[in-house]
Parts: structure tokens; C-alpha cells; sequence
């Protein structure tokens, strides 16, 4: 079999086209421009065997980058396990807001950042990248998905503090000039849950109809933010989120579209 055929063969058994081409670059160690150069080579039989494999996986629902134990975010390559979420592009709108506020209101000397339940690391590997001169820490209950986080920091070459805990147990008194969290939001009841079941549950689902743990992170924010906090949720979850900020005494309060123009963040501010 060549690799065209290969490439054909498991679009016929239910695998898109791109995925296809992830997967058989994975198992070559090549990039997927290589494959199209190349797509009269033969496929040896152990390459073969593996790509089979790995497209059964996929076809069953299995995320692509458990498969490959890699994701792309904000321009970092991250290694990544079934111990995390996969890195999403909408949580990447996070980011931008709380580069804008580095950038802008919080433009410091060495302004002080947590992000609570890490997972990955992605986006304090990403604040820590674009903004060299930040003190990020990151924090998870997860002593599982920490590990994969620091690897990833290590990995990267950059600074950051990681600290086990549940939200702000894990950094005790200290405050902040700017928190970010993308906690678990989705509902228990959410009929898109099936399709999530290979990534961790604990990161994905919360009480209280998916806010349990973002009323958590707003309620005891006065007493560790000195600037801003910003939130990703549930498309349908925003009115809520500005709820709770008001309610905790936060001002400036709006709410950002991810790129889908679905509402993603909502974020407020303590002086």
C-alpha cells in the first residue's frame, strides 16, 4: 500500500481527510507536506499496522491530539495527555484580553498573574511567552494534569510557578493583579457530553448547572485580586457570570465573543 492509498483507505473507513494526513505524518515522524510529495512511496508493514490503529481510535471519537500527544496553541506546540483538556482556539480569546490588559492597565514592572486549573499550562505558557515580564502562576487540583503542565514549561523553556490546589487554596493569601481561569462550565445534563468522554470529566463538568466552580473562583476573588479577573464559560452562561462579578464587587464587567461570536469571557475588575 502507498501512501496515497493508505490516505484514501481510511477516508473510506470514516476518518476526514485532514485527520488522515495528522495521523500518518505522526507515524512517519514527517511533516504533511512531505506525505503529498511523496504519496506514490510505499508504506512499510509496521507503519501501516500503526496508522490503522490510530485511525480506528479516531474514527471511534478519540481526540486527535491524544493521538498524536500534541496541540498547537497560541503559536506554542504542547504536549498533552487524556490527564488534560484539549487546548481549545476559543480559550485562546482569554489570552488576547488579558494580553491587552499587560499591555495596557497593568502594564508594570512585573505584574503578578494566576491561572487557576491550568490543565495543560496552556494559557500561562502563553501569557508567560508573549509577556516575558509577568510573574504567572499556575495552579490544579490535579496532581495528574500539573505534572503534564510543568513538562510542557519545561519543555518550552518558560517561567512558571506551579502550584497544586483546588482554585485559590492553591496560592493561600496571596493577591493579584490579574487571575484567568477556564474552569469547568458544562452542565451535567449537556447533551454534548457523550461526545467529550475520552477528555477528564472533572475539567469539563460542574454543578449548579455548569457554574459551580466559576462562582467559586468570583466569590473569593475580592480577597486575591487587585485587578482584573477574567473567566471563559458556556456560551449561554454570560448574563450569570456578570451576575456574580456585580455581586462581588467588581466594576467594568463586560463579556467577549470567541471567534464564533458565541459570548466566551467575561471579566471585571477590583481596585
Amino acid at each position: 500500500m502507498t501512501i496515497d492509498e493508505a490516505l484514501a483507505d481510511a477516508r473510506l473507513r470514516g476518518v476526514e481527510r485532514l485527520d488522515a494526513a495528522v495521523l500518518l505524518a505522526h507515524v512517519l515522524d514527517r511533516p504533511r507536506t512531505w506525505l503529498i510529495a511523496h504519496g506514490s512511496n510505499a508504506l512499510a508493514a509496521p507503519a501501516s499496522d500503526a496508522f490503522a490503529r490510530l485511525c480506528e481510535r479516531r474514527r471511534t471519537g478519540e481526540p486527535l491530539a491524544y493521538l498524536t500527544g500534541e496541540r498547537e496553541f497560541f503559536d506554542l506546540r504542547l504536549k498533552v495527555s487524556p490527564a488534560v483538556l484539549v487546548p481549545r482556539p476559543d480559550t485562546e480569546t482569554l489570552v488576547v484580553w488579558a494580553l491587552e490588559l499587560l499591555e495596557g492597565p497593568l502594564d508594570g514592572p512585573n505584574p503578578s498573574v494566576v491561572d487557576l486549573g491550568t490543565g495543560s499550562g496552556a494559557i500561562a505558557l502563553a501569557l508567560a511567552s508573549r509577556c516575558p515580564r509577568a510573574r504567572v502562576t499556575a495552579t490544579d487540583s490535579s496532581a495528574a494534569a500539573l505534572a503534564v503542565a510543568e513538562a510542557n514549561g519545561r519543555r518550552l523553556g518558560l517561567e512558571v510557578r506551579w502550584q497544586a490546589g483546588d482554585w485559590w487554596q492553591a496560592v493561600g493569601e496571596e493577591r493579584f493583579d490579574l487571575a484567568v481561569s477556564n474552569p469547568p462550565y458544562v452542565a451535567p445534563d449537556d447533551p454534548h457530553l457523550p461526545a467529550l468522554a475520552y477528555e477528564p470529566q472533572t475539567a469539563l463538568v460542574a454543578a449548579d448547572g455548569g457554574l459551580a466552580g466559576i462562582r467559586r473562583i468570583v466569590e473569593l476573588a475580592p480577597a486575591h485580586v487587585s485587578g482584573w479577573l477574567l473567566v471563559e464559560h458556556g456560551w449561554n452562561q454570560a448574563k450569570a457570570v456578570r451576575r456574580m462579578l456585580l455581586a462581588a464587587g467588581a466594576y467594568a464587567v463586560e463579556t467577549r465573543p470567541d471567534m464564533a461570536g458565541h459570548a466566551r469571557c467575561t471579566g471585571g475588575c477590583w481596585r
